[in-house]
């Protein structure tokens, strides 16, 4: 940050200069939502390098909004926890967050699509309540992606954990859901339901389980704002 400034005392400006460089708020939206770890953090922003990243990381340190912990049960291995100046910035984060919901066309959301992200997400948010006190597997098949890319599963413990894996994990699925990207990011973002978009998306398996996707489908924090513009 040393080379950047605004040069002006208004502490809009000077929060600003800290804020608002490239990829330091969506790595805020990561961190207020409770990543701590390197890895996990790249994958809330895997399109950030991980060198940008690691400066970032080091920026948001310098300036006290984080503060970097070595974990003693693992070797090398760092925490980046939120310092009261961090945590004091989940309502701006959220407040960014409800306005891009709310004033951001959809069409210019949707021309961002990324599976990765959409499911890191989705594991996120997942509410397990509605589930079985088992453990459930739900595998999501995106019938507009090459092969590499559209095979994810969400395993839900019984406990409440949620792994998302890249691979089968060797579990009976206990729910396919079909569906092309686009729209399972809509009904992600709110701007669609799974009612509504019954006829772009398949569910086979458990019909408890399939019958209650909207309720334990982790949406977008955000979902809740109605968006005011198409």
């Amino acid at each position: 940050m040393q080379n950047a400034g605004y040069k002006q005392f208004c502490p809009l400006a000077m929060a600003a200069e800290v804020l608002c460089t490239r990829w330091t708020m969506v790595l805020m939206r990561e961190l207020i939502a409770g990543t701590t770890r390197f890895n996990d953090l790249r994958r809330g922003v895997p399109k950030m390098s991980p060198t940008l990243l690691s400066q970032r990381l080091k920026e948001l340190e310098e300036a006290g909004v984080v503060r970097r912990h070595a974990l003693s049960s693992e070797k090398g291995v760092f925490e980046y926890r939120l310092t009261d100046a961090g945590r004091d910035l989940r309502p701006v984060v959220e407040a960014m967050g409800f306005w891009g919901q709310k004033w951001v066309e959809s069409s210019l959301s949707l021309r961002n699509l990324d599976p990765s992200l959409l499911m890191w997400d989705m594991r996120r948010n997942l509410n397990p309540a509605p589930l079985p006190k088992a453990r459930v597997v739900v595998q999501f098949l995106y019938s507009d992606l090459p092969a590499s890319k559209s095979h994810w599963w969400l395993v839900i413990e019984p406990d409440g954990g949620v792994d998302l894996c890249w691979s089968d994990p060797g579990f009976e699925v206990d729910l396919y859901v079909t569906t092309d990207l686009r729209t399972m990011t809509s009904i992600w973002m709110g701007l669609t339901t799974v009612e509504k978009a019954r006829d772009a998306i398949d569910l086979t398996g458990d019909r408890r389980i399939a019958a209650s996707i909207q309720a334990w489908l982790g949406l977008s924090p955000f979902a809740v704002q109605k968006k005011l513009v198409a």
